[in-house]
């Protein structure tokens, strides 16, 4: 890709300023690529852990937020939308019941969902990617993106039964490699 000043999208003011806030917050960038990595590391070393705790803990924060929506729509029966309110209140709550009184259950549909996330996360990285492309690393962030790519695909071609443990291990793998990708631009950019 050829970047000149004629382009019609920007993109070379994107890329400079992309680089001035790597530049700028380079430290910041630093920080959580490391705190990404150790998650990462801790959830591929436990995945099947981490597989559940990820259903038990959205289950337990769709059952309060629902139960926070509907009591809130109980309280305003005039407000305009009482009904959507009161229907989304319920829909959350009841889906946290579901996740947090049959897990299992939770973990398959939330492999399924996931690998969508990984899907798009994957296209939106390379995209992102390719956006940076003239800058130095780049390609950090595009493999980055491949692998989210790749995970899902493995996600797909395992169904259903990696469900149990591959949730928690491709989080982890994904958490490493979107760390690894900020460090390694994070000490690209670092000013002294």
């Amino acid at each position: 890709m050829i970047i000149n000043d004629n382009n019609p999208l920007g993109l070379k003011a994107i890329q400079e300023k992309m680089q001035e806030y790597f530049q700028t917050h380079w430290k910041l960038f630093l920080i959580e690529g490391i705190f990404l990595i150790i998650l990462g590391l801790i959830a591929i070393l436990v995945p099947h852990f981490f597989t559940v705790a990820i259903v038990v803990s959205l289950g337990w924060i769709l059952l309060l937020g629902g139960v926070m929506l509907v009591t809130r729509a109980l309280m305003f029966i005039d407000m305009p939308g009482f009904g959507l309110w009161l229907f989304m209140g319920v829909l959350q709550a009841g889906i946290g019941y579901l996740f947090l009184s049959q897990p299992l259950d939770g973990i398959l549909t939330l492999t399924l969902l996931m690998t969508l996330f990984f899907a798009l996360e994957g296209l939106a990285k390379i995209a992102f990617a390719l956006m940076m492309r003239p800058l130095t690393h780049w390609g950090y962030v595009f493999f980055s993106g491949i692998t989210a790519l790749f995970l899902a695909i493995v996600v797909w071609a395992g169904w259903p039964g990696t469900a149990e443990w591959v949730l928690g291990l491709i989080f982890g793998i994904n958490l490493f490699f979107g760390g690894w990708s900020l460090v390694n631009i994070s000490l690209h950019h670092k000013v002294d």
